[in-house]
């Protein structure tokens, strides 16, 4: 790449390009009066056909050399352009999320546990990601309607897997475009935020018999799952958190000392893996009660004991069981109900 950025300078590739261009038209030129004998015809298909292949190669390469360039100026640009953002803003209501470029630096320097797309730094971004969803719904939900509800999707604590999975997910993916221009982060973030709406949606239908979202009524949608209002919200998102949330998360990591830290990631892991597979059986048990199955075993009168329908109905307070759902939109159509499973409409 280096010898042809050096041989094919603009001013060389011109003059170049019109010497071979006169040279192969001449050719064909020839070729086309039909004035040249069968052997000389043959030499000039193969030396035409052996310049359009060097073209092509040349051209392949000439292309790959100007994407290179543009991807070195867009970061060079956008890395300078945050810079200059953060060093000239005055006035804020919160300090400026550092850029990305200085968290590189950062755990760099201090050789942290937590580094780039490290288990630890994605497992970090994945539990402050399923707290923090939690948080800012509960504050959406009681600004917008004056109520306090749980909003949460574990039965210990306030984590929501669906936030932290796209946290993680957002970071997983945008984290090779965090200093380039915030075109790149809107498309990836459309992109993945609406694929992991999607997979968390078929997942929990097909686990569950459940679902937390039906965008059926919005246009462009697909299967109900996820829609293009959704879309581009998920990708206005991507931007504000590869360039905003996400520095400001891993300035926060980077204050977790490096003597604690991985053991300490560890700890939480065991417990987020021991709040989902526990969340899952209670609530598999709970739906087991509403069609009058009684206990089988030891763990599932346990889940009778401690975890009755009272209290699942106040953790997961948005749940909503299809018979009944199935019983309002029955009542104003005239049809009986099926008895079914559920659907979790928290909106």
């Amino acid at each position: 790449m280096a010898k042809l950025q050096e041989s094919l300078t603009p001013a060389v590739w011109k003059s170049r390009g019109e010497q071979i261009r006169q040279e192969v038209f001449a050719q064909l030129d020839a070729l086309e009066s039909g004035e040249l004998d069968a052997q000389r015809q043959a030499e000039i298909r193969e030396a035409v056909r052996g310049r359009i292949k060097t073209l092509k190669h040349e051209q392949s390469q000439m292309i790959g050399y100007l994407a290179e360039e543009a991807t070195f100026i867009d970061e060079i640009e956008t890395r300078f352009k945050e810079y200059e953002r953060v060093s000239r803003r005055r006035f804020h209501l919160l300090p400026p999320a550092p850029t990305n470029a200085q968290i590189d630096s950062a755990e760099k320097r201090t050789r942290h546990f937590a580094q780039g797309k490290s288990f630890y730094k994605l497992f970090w971004v994945f539990f402050i990601g399923c707290f923090l969803g939690v948080v800012v719904e509960r504050t959406w939900c009681f600004v917008r309607y004056g109520l306090y509800e749980p909003r949460v999707g574990l039965i210990y604590g306030p984590f929501n897997l669906v936030y932290g999975i796209g946290a993680w997910a957002l970071t997983l993916a945008l984290y090779p475009f965090r200093n380039r221009s915030k075109i790149f982060s809107f498309l990836g973030g459309a992109l993945v935020g609406s694929a992991v709406e999607y997979a968390c949606s078929w997942f929990q239908e097909m686990a569950f018999g459940s679902v937390s979202w039906d965008y059926s009524n919005q246009p462009f949608n697909l299967n109900g799952r996820i829609c293009l209002l959704y879309s581009v919200y998920w990708g206005i998102l991507g931007v504000l958190w590869i360039k905003d949330l996400y520095p400001r998360m891993a300035k926060g990591i980077l204050k977790i000392p490096n003597r604690v830290g991985k053991p300490l990631t560890f700890l939480l892991a065991a417990f987020m893996l021991f709040n989902t597979v526990m969340t899952g059986l209670t609530t598999l048990r709970w739906m087991e009660r509403r069609q009058g199955l009684p206990a089988r075993n030891a763990a599932e009168v346990y889940f009778d004991e401690h975890y009755p329908d009272e209290r699942m109905e106040s953790i997961l307070s948005n749940l909503v069981f299809n018979d009944e759902r199935e019983g309002k939109q029955a009542g104003r159509a005239g049809e009986a109900p099926e008895d079914g499973q559920t659907q979790n409409v928290g909106n």
